[in-house]
C-alpha cells in the first residue's frame, strides 16, 4: 500500500475524509465474502489468499464498526482459475513485447490519474486497456475481468435492493470504475453519484 500511496498520491487520510463526507449507510468493498467471514471469525485482516488491501483493515473495517456502517463484501475470484496471466501462453519474445505495451497503458492511466484522480478520462483509458487485454487473451480476461465484474456489480445491485433508500458507497480499485459506472448508471432505483470528487 505504501508504494501505491506514493505512486498515486492518495493517502488513507484522503479516503477517510471522502468516506466521512459521503456519510454512507453501507459500504460495498472489494473484499471476497470468504475473506470477510475469515476476518469476522478470526480477525485475519488480509483475506483467504492475502489479497485484501491494507486500506480495509487499517481504515474501512474499523470505520464501519465505529460509525455503524454496514459492510458488504462484493469481490469475486476462484483461486484455482486465476493462476494464468494474460501473456503466459505466448513465447518469451512476444510476452516481453506485450508486457512493454501493458506498461505503456499503465503509464497513460497514471498520467490521467495524476491530472484528476477518478475521472472519465482515466476510465476511458482503462476501458481501452482492458479491451486490448481481451483481444490478446480473451479466455483469461473473460474470467479474471469480465465475469468478475458481472458478479461484483450483481452483488452491489443486491445490496441496493437489500438496503433501499440507503446511501451506498462502493470502494474498489480505480480500474473497476468504468465497469461500475456503465453497469449502474441506468439501473432503476439507483441514483449514481460519480465521481465523488
Amino acid at each position: 500500500m505504501k508504494k501505491c500511496k506514493k505512486k498515486y498520491n492518495f493517502p488513507l487520510s484522503r479516503l477517510e475524509e471522502l468516506i466521512k463526507e459521503f456519510k454512507p449507510d453501507v459500504i460495498c468493498g472489494e473484499v471476497h465474502p470468504s475473506s470477510w467471514e475469515l476476518y469476522l471469525q478470526t480477525g485475519e485482516p488480509f483475506g483467504i489468499l492475502g489479497e485484501t488491501q491494507n486500506e480495509y483493515p487499517q481504515l474501512i473495517f474499523p470505520l464501519c464498526r465505529e460509525k455503524g456502517i454496514e459492510f458488504v463484501p462484493v469481490n469475486w475470484f476462484e483461486e484455482d482459475v486465476f493462476a494464468e496471466g494474460p501473456f503466459d501462453k505466448y513465447d518469451p519474445q512476444t510476452k516481453a513485447k506485450l508486457e512493454k505495451e501493458l506498461q505503456s497503458w499503465n503509464d497513460q492511466k497514471l498520467s490521467a490519474w495524476n491530472e484528476g484522480g477518478n475521472s472519465f478520462e482515466y476510465d476511458a483509458i482503462t476501458n481501452e486497456m482492458y479491451d486490448w487485454l481481451h483481444s490478446v487473451n480473451p479466455n483469461v480476461q473473460n474470467i479474471v475481468w469480465n465475469t468478475r465484474h458481472y458478479i461484483m456489480v450483481a452483488r452491489v445491485k443486491n445490496a441496493a435492493k437489500k438496503y433501499p433508500d440507503k446511501r451506498i458507497l462502493c470502494i474498489h480499485g480505480a480500474d473497476h470504475n468504468y465497469w461500475y459506472y456503465q453497469s449502474l448508471k441506468a439501473e432503476e432505483g439507483i441514483e449514481l453519484v460519480y465521481p465523488l470528487k
